[in-house]
């Protein structure tokens, strides 16, 4: 077995409602709310680094295509990624 990470103590205010739901998933998984905020977090972490990875991956395509109809659709992708739609 893997030795397991050193914890570090954190102190976070939710808001009510997100309260609320963390512990009806806490509840429902039967464990702790302070298990489903980790689990979330990472869900959240891994998520933003696929997100990166997507980003740096489409800024390439982008830097070697020629096509200028591939291009225009990319940098419309990567202006959506950006700012949002």
């Amino acid at each position: 077995m893997p030795p397991r990470e050193k914890s570090t103590r954190q102190s976070v205010s939710l808001p009510g409602r997100v309260a609320r739901r963390v512990q009806a998933l806490a509840d429902a998984g039967r464990t702790s709310a302070s298990r489903v905020i980790v689990d979330l977090i990472e869900s959240g972490l891994e998520a933003k680094e696929r997100e990166r990875t997507h980003y740096l991956e489409l800024l390439e395509q982008l830097r070697v295509t020629k096509d200028p109809a591939e291009q225009r659709r990319l940098t419309e992708e990567l202006a959506r990624l950006t700012f949002g739609e």
